[in-house]
């Protein structure tokens, strides 16, 4: 039998070996050891013991300490020692044929056979082959079935969070604490901070560093004291709060500063202070100008607000001023009971609050009020919920208006009923009477047979009694639902009627019509044209601009309908003088030029301006959402390093601004800034939530009118911007659970998806100008956008002017060369429009 001393295995892989099995038994044995240390060891470097009392601090600690007693005393009994023959066996297991094992044996039988004897020398030799080729063998550090609930691996992240988010040095602020510590150093001593509210933004005052005798600090600052010595040395005395304090000697003692008065620590270096309390002051709201309805009907009412720290939320309530209401037909019956209109105030999303000025956009088009006399009262709240009423502003209810006499009439109607229930009669009667001759009232069957449909069923109601709440609310709807049909369906009507005249026209061309009949229906065209042309004028005016713009939109029609009067007397001309093939090709340039101008109305109201305020909106979400998320990750590394950033405050505050600044500070007092720590973070993160929230309402308002619907480039920016929603109200719910972690997580997957959106949008819009319709590339785009051949934006009063400076660069003669030859060309090519040769050839006599 050969000794394990002189087998011939690699040392390296024996020791090896062996170091593994010497692992495997510690880990075994000592992990529960490990788990209790790297805990107490996180607690100390994150300063939790800065957070709580003493007599927690040394409760946690004794426990702490038995537990590691217990665990130690437990590893030493299951801990063994790995011996060599142990390593031996592990690595034998590994290697085929058991090779060490063999080399250790001896030969049992046959040993003196000269044969046997070589046969087993041979045996040896093969084996100690294969044990020179011992590689280590990888020690099994599992400890799943002893830790089925990974509590080791809790313990190794808290104290990798300690590490990265603490400091070893804190380890030493334990010993700080130690009751006669500084009873054994230097004698009694106190120290003492004064902690504004946290939605003040303003930092922490240390007391001991505090020389001036008078101090300022806001209502409802926290002032904790710290006595440390024999019980007794040191005394406080103090008159800020109602009931006052009188020579106290607790070790640690904390009130609420309310009111100016005097602070006082009597004892060795006692100092004495007097307090002189900056009072929150109530929020201050107004109205800041006119209500006004916009293009689609909701009301604008601005108003400005502002605060000393800065406004948290807004309401506003919309009251009937029901002495101001005409009380005249149909409101000359009492009024039903409503409750008062109450919305919430639209607060910015990012930046200072404490003063701002912004708009109520709101659309109480259906409501029963709508252009009746109201009271509206806005309030404001502050973060100290003090809240501020102010001055009742009276106005009419802006809402849509309706240009349609039948339709208008109709949503009269409505109101009545609305006002109450028993007008219903009235409401009837009226309707049937405007209705009784609907041949020249109603230019759509559909509109006519639902206002049959609306009237029996009111009138039924009323029969029988039985019209409720429920019912009104139907027929109201059915009624505004009725005079919308009436009032946009205008425009189409009149389209169609145009059409129907030049089809008629031209086939009185085919069938050789007399003079007469040709007058007759010129006349038609012209009717119809005119009224066509008044509509889109309507409209035009309906959907608002400033002042210039509709002068700009009403001269550009004017001189269209001179145009088309021109064409059309120009087309009887040839039809009287019997030349039909001139007159039929006149009449096709003047449905072309009908259809242009029917495309190019359509696209000035939501085409190229409407993506790119969609665009200009998703850029500024986006932003937001950015501002968002860094303020998320700042409050997140205050939450574990709280003083790294206190002498950043002031960077914080004008970085983040408003709501940032209050989430921001921290104590300066090295101990107790950590006081009500937990109830001020939750309120911050709820303010963050509620920010988080009204980005995402923000962004589902985007949605509704986001342009490209149809295309696949369209879809695809839907999709992502409602992927882009549902982060943000993942990053809500992870803000008001108080996890930074997550919530900043679910706002990158925002921003992301709001990028994504933004691009596919641009696609879209990229491919919404190079499908739309023109004559030539250039000219069609130019007309979409409103511009001359020479891509020239219409002047003021109707000319053909502008002050934008088209000749840029040193050679300006060589541009206007340039020009000159692009009319020459454009002259020449005899497929353009008739209209646009005409005015390049009154270019060319100008210039």
């Amino acid at each position: 039998m050969r000794d394990n001393q002189t087998l011939p295995i690699p040392r390296l892989s024996l020791w090896l070996t062996h170091g593994g099995l010497l692992a495997e038994q510690v880990l075994r044995a000592f992990w529960p050891f490990f788990s209790v240390l790297m805990i107490l060891l996180a607690a100390l470097m994150l300063g939790l013991q800065d957070l709580v009392s003493i007599e927690t601090v040394w409760a946690s600690a004794g426990a702490g300490l038995i537990g590691l007693v217990v665990t130690a005393v437990l590893g030493i009994r299951r801990f063994h020692l790995p011996t060599r023959s142990e390593a031996l066996v592990r690595l034998d297991e590994t290697l085929p044929g058991r090779p060490i094992q063999a080399l250790m044996d001896d030969q049992a039988i046959g040993a003196m056979d000269a044969e046997s004897v070589a046969l087993w020398q041979a045996h040896q030799t093969r084996m100690a082959e294969r044990a020179a080729q011992a590689e280590p063998v990888k020690p099994d550090l599992q400890l799943a079935s002893r830790d089925p609930y990974a509590l080791r691996y809790a313990a190794l992240l808290a104290l990798v969070i300690g590490v990265l988010f603490g400091s070893f040095w804190r380890i030493g602020s334990v010993a700080d604490m130690t009751p006669g510590a500084a009873v054994a150093g230097q004698g009694p001593s106190w120290e003492g901070w004064v902690e504004p509210p946290r939605y003040t933004g303003l930092p922490t005052l240390y007391l001991a560093d505090q020389t001036d005798p008078a101090l300022t600090v806001p209502k409802g600052s926290r002032i904790t004291l710290r006595f440390y010595g024999e019980i007794g040395a040191h005394s406080l005395t103090e008159t800020t709060t109602p009931l006052g304090t009188e020579a106290a000697t607790e070790p640690e003692q904390d009130f609420i500063a309310e009111r100016s008065g005097q602070l006082r620590i009597d004892g060795p270096a006692g100092r004495d202070w007097v307090l002189d309390i900056l009072a929150d002051t109530a929020p201050r709201i107004e109205v800041a100008g006119a209500a006004e309805a916009e293009a689609g009907g909701q009301m604008k009412l601005p108003f400005a607000a502002a605060d000393d720290y800065g406004i948290v939320a807004g309401s506003a309530r919309i009251e009937l001023d029901l002495a101001a209401v005409d009380r005249s037909y149909g409101l000359a019956t009492e009024p039903e009971p409503r409750e008062n209109i109450s919305i919430d105030l639209p607060m910015p999303i990012t930046g200072e609050r404490t003063d701002f000025t912004e708009d109520l956009i709101e659309d109480f088009s259906q409501h029963p009020w709508a252009h009746l006399p109201v009271k509206i009262t806005l309030m404001a709240r502050d973060a100290a919920d003090q809240e501020t009423m102010s001055d009742t502003y009276m106005t009419d209810l802006p809402a849509r208006r309706f240009f349609d006499p039948l339709a208008s009439a109709v949503i009269e109607q409505r109101r009545d009923l609305l006002w109450s229930r028993e007008n219903a009669l009235r409401v009837s009667q009226l309707l049937r009477a405007v209705s009784h001759l609907p041949e020249d009232l109603f230019r759509s069957d559909t509109a006519y047979l639902r206002l049959r449909v609306i009237l029996r069923r009111l009138e039924t109601f009323d029969q029988y009694g039985a019209l409720n709440v429920k019912q009104q609310e139907e027929i109201a709807q059915a009624l505004w639902d009725l005079a919308v049909l009436i009032e946009d369906g205008t425009l189409a009507d009149a389209l169609e009627r145009m059409r129907r005249a030049q089809e008629r026209l031209t086939e009185a061309m085919k069938n050789g019509a007399s003079d007469e009949e040709i007058a007759e229906l010129m006349q038609e065209l012209r009717d119809a044209t005119q009224d066509y042309m008044r509509q889109l004028q309507r409209l035009a005016q309906e959907n608002g601009g400033d002042e210039r713009q509709q002068g700009q939109s009403g001269e550009s029609i004017q001189m269209t309908q001179d145009d088309l009067q021109r064409m059309m007397d120009r087309i009887q001309e040839l039809m009287e003088q019997g030349r039909m093939a001139e007159a039929q090709q006149a009449l096709e340039e003047f449905q072309q030029m009908m259809e242009n101008m029917r495309v190019t109305q359509g696209q000035g109201q939501g085409g190229q301006s409407e993506g790119q305020q969609a665009m200009e909106g998703l850029a500024e979400t986006l932003r937001e959402q950015q501002g968002l998320s860094d303020q998320a990750f700042r409050d997140l590394q205050e939450q574990f390093n709280p003083g790294a950033q206190s002498g950043e405050s002031q960077g914080n505050e004008g970085r983040s601004g408003g709501l940032g600044r209050g989430q921001s500070h921290e104590g300066q007092g090295g101990q107790g800034q950590g006081q009500d720590q937990a109830g001020e973070g939750q309120q911050g993160q709820g303010s963050l939530a509620d920010r988080q929230q009204a980005l995402r309402d923000e962004l589902g308002r985007q949605e509704q009118g986001l342009p490209g619907g149809g295309t696949p480039e369209g879809d695809a920016a839907r999709e992502a911007l409602g992927r882009a929603g549902r982060a943000m109200d993942e990053a809500e719910d992870a803000l008001r659970s108080d996890d930074l972690a997550e919530a900043i997580d679910r706002q990158s997957e925002a921003m992301e998806a709001l990028r994504e959106g933004m691009r596919s949008l641009g696609e879209a819009m990229a491919q919404n100008q190079q499908n739309q319709p023109g004559q030539g590339t250039e000219a069609g785009d130019m007309q979409a956008n409103n511009r001359d051949p020479l891509g020239r934006a219409p002047g003021t009063a109707g000319s053909i002017s502008t002050d934008d400076n088209l000749l840029q660069g040193e050679d300006v003669y060589r541009r206007a060369r340039e020009l000159l030859d692009e009319i020459r060309r454009r002259t020449g090519e005899q497929d353009r429009p008739q209209i646009e040769l005409e005015y390049l050839k009154r270019l060319l006599e100008r210039f």
